[in-house]
């Protein structure tokens, strides 16, 4: 069972504080308090949480080393060197290749791009790529979204006459490189105030002040107008990284969703075209109008990243470039595609990573999942990590020795993902003695390592991991806001909850509990893949849908209490709009296993031989018959394995309780009359016996003890 935490719980509840935001800001009590419990307590900070203006972005020359970056590279432009722009596979790379690309052409720089393939460069810049870009005669590289480990690369570009200015956004090591810049708001020395920015946004920083300093126009006049070009390829990049969507990043990423809504960039277009299914053939007026960060996050970014993992990145950065949608459509296409192929290796190499895990991993001992193979693609590696993390609440690390050879020096590319409470950079930091190479963020890294020393390598992060991985840590977690009454949960509140948009990481969409709910009806939807749940408090009534859950796994029936954990939308159908809840998870409610746990305690009296007179213990020979038939029927359609909650659902019209089901089955195990084991506590396991002669139930000694059991009064 998962833990559910309440923010309002463990953060406090501020009535004062709430009662003025709701008076001087005019949002309901509800938003009040989640304005709150996001650490808005006053009507000045909540204010301008909630209106990200322009004007609020951070001052980009409050970066480190930001004046010799944009003196080196307005030389360059001005006096027409050669540039490279050396960046990252991943969407965050593309989109900040693609900013400063776009930029530099448009004051006319001389400006190339390289994006190292996964396959055949791994990650990060490489010498072999620094020396052919000096043959090439490039005189200034200028990384994005990469770099911040690239030292000898760097030294190596000094020897060939090659200048580096870098822009990072990852975790930095003790030493940084000797470049003329280098640009990251994680440097220990870095005094600019928003640390969260993407590779894309650093770089979008970057751009800013190399505008003020090439046009000489006002800070703010430069900021607008680079909004309104690149907002949305920023928008793509932070969220597709997984940047808590807070401060400069929030700002820009509204701005970047507005943008796309209405974009003109011919590669977007051509995107959702293809994504949509419209398009110069195809059906119109079917393109999503309102554009949400979990839209670019889960349809767009994969296709994205697509062209990383299984081609060349460059197919993605060549449709953001393109000058026409008819130059972008056959690129869209292409992404999709490699979308597709994509996600046909991730299930294979799924299937096989979790038949490894429960056949290999020690789950007692080992608290990090280390897998590898000779045969996993590279590219893929990573989305089965978080897959896996998200399956077993464990970190994991993938590696590939795909194409490297089978000796002890073969080098394998991993991949990993960590939990809370383990950093994933602190833990490869600590296993460093055996690892080639490696870089990241707190709960995501990728690393090089030779098979010869994977054993250790394994040894050492579990280590690392049994020192600050708890058992608490291991549960895992839901959290939400704060609890809701029926009344609270109104279609205006639902539709008041958007202006926290967009959320993301560190603004999350806000999540509610509701207790002591009434279920009313469930029902499947989708051919069983969903659930519909209707349910009921304080006289109204609500619609539940409960994705990937079918009814089947559900522990709970009609007429239960429980509780939810759920998000409110709005369901627009046939021109009604109505509020619903969209189901997290759920559980029986208090009460309802308080009930279970007196029913179960009074079932333990009897069969201890306490004597009872309630006429619902006593089964009769059509009680017997019942739960007979229905078990061979369950049996005959393939199930073989029910729980007894799902049997006393069954059975409701019969009468049967939770003490007198559980009798039966007893009576049903000590005459043989079919096998039934427990396979833990009120789960059964079925298998049907055939009888040529009449069942004499009266053979039964535990039915003539719970005979005598009754009270006098009860056998007149």
């Amino acid at each position: 069972m998962k833990k559910w935490v309440l923010r309002e719980k463990e953060k406090g509840v501020f009535p004062e504080e709430e009662r003025r935001l709701t008076k001087e800001l005019g949002v309901s009590p509800v938003m009040a308090r989640l304005l709150s419990l996001r650490g808005y307590r006053d009507p000045v900070s909540a204010e301008r949480f909630l209106s990200m203006k322009t004007e609020m972005l951070c001052d980009p020359r409050e970066l480190k080393d930001i004046d010799p970056a944009v003196t080196r590279i307005g030389r360059a432009v001005r006096e027409h060197e050669k540039i490279a722009i050396y960046g990252d596979y991943d969407v965050d790379g593309v989109t900040a290749v693609s900013t400063l690309y776009l930029y530099l052409k448009s004051q006319g720089a001389d400006v190339q791009y390289y994006v190292p393939h996964r396959l055949t460069d791994g990650y990060g810049v490489s010498l072999a790529a620094v020396e052919n870009l000096a043959a090439q005669g490039v005189r200034l590289i200028i990384t994005v979204d990469t770099g911040i480990t690239a030292g000898a690369e760097v030294e190596r570009a000094k020897e060939l006459g090659v200048d580096f200015v870098v822009t990072d956004h990852h975790e930095c090591c003790a030493e940084l490189p000797c470049a003329v810049a280098v640009v990251n708001p994680h440097r220990p020395d870095d005094p600019y105030p928003f640390k969260d920015l993407a590779g894309v946004g650093v770089i979008f920083k970057v751009v800013t002040a190399l505008d003020a300093y090439l046009t000489g126009d006002s800070l703010i006049d430069c900021t607008r107008r680079l909004c309104r070009a690149y907002a949305d390829l920023v928008a793509i990049g932070t969220i597709a990284d997984v940047m808590p969507i807070l401060g400069e990043n929030k700002i820009i990423v509204k701005l970047g969703l507005s943008l796309i809504e209405k974009t003109e960039r011919p590669g977007i277009i051509a995107l959702l075209d293809a994504v949509s299914g419209t398009g110069d053939d195809r059906p119109q007026n079917k393109r999503k109008s309102k554009i949400s960060a979990g839209f670019i996050g889960f349809t767009l970014a994969p296709r994205i990243n697509a062209a990383g993992r299984v081609r060349s990145a460059t197919l993605a950065i060549d449709l953001f470039l393109a000058n026409s949608v008819e130059e972008a459509r056959p690129l869209a296409d292409a992404l999709c595609e490699a979308n597709r192929e994509r996600q046909n290796e991730e299930n294979l190499i799924m299937q096989e990573a979790y038949a490894m895990i429960e056949e290999e991993h020690d789950f007692e001992h080992d608290r990090v999942i280390v897998l590898d193979s000779d045969k996993w693609h590279h590219g893929i590696i990573g989305i089965v990590a978080s897959r896996i993390t998200e399956r077993y609440g464990l970190p994991s690390i993938l590696i590939s020795f795909e194409g490297a050879g089978e000796g002890p020096d073969a080098v394998g590319k991993g991949s990993g993902r960590s939990i809370k409470g383990m950093n994933l950079m602190d833990a490869l930091i600590h296993s460093q003695e055996y690892l080639v190479k490696f870089g990241g963020h707190e709960l995501a890294a990728g690393l090089s390592v030779t098979r010869a020393n994977l054993p250790a390598f394994r040894r050492t992060v579990n280590v690392y991991a049994r020192e600050v991985l708890d058992e608490d840590a291991l549960t895992p977690t839901l959290e939400a806001d704060m609890e809701l009454t029926g009344e609270d949960a109104t279609l205006a509140l639902a539709e008041e909850l958007r202006i926290l948009e967009p959320c993301g990481v560190g603004n999350p969409v806000p999540v509610f509990v509701m207790r002591e709910v009434e279920l009313i009806d469930r029902m499947s939807v989708s051919g069983g893949k969903h659930t519909r749940l209707t349910v009921a408090t304080g006289g109204k009534t609500f619609t539940a849908m409960y994705f990937s859950c079918p009814p089947s796994t559900l522990p709970f029936f009609t007429g239960d209490r429980i509780d939810l954990l759920f998000t409110l939308d709005v369901n627009e159908y046939n021109g009604r709009r109505s509020v619903q809840f969209i189901v997290r998870d759920a559980r029986l409610s208090a009460s309802a296993l308080a009930r279970l746990s007196d029913v179960r305690e009074r079932y333990a009296r009897i069969w201890a031989g306490e004597p009872y007179s309630e006429d619902d213990v006593f089964p009769t020979r059509d009680d017997f018959a019942a739960l007979y038939v229905l078990v061979r029927k369950q049996i005959r359609a393939g199930v073989d394995e029910m729980s007894h909650r799902t049997l006393l659902a069954r059975l409701a019209q019969n009468e049967i309780g939770y003490v007198k089901l559980k009798l039966m089955i007893r009576i049903f195990q000590e005459l043989n009359l079919m096998g039934i084991d427990e396979t833990s506590e009120d789960t059964y396991h079925f298998h049907l016996y055939s009888f040529e002669t009449k069942i004499d139930l009266e053979k039964s000694n535990l039915l003539r003890r719970l005979r005598a059991q009754r009270r006098p009064t009860d056998t007149k």
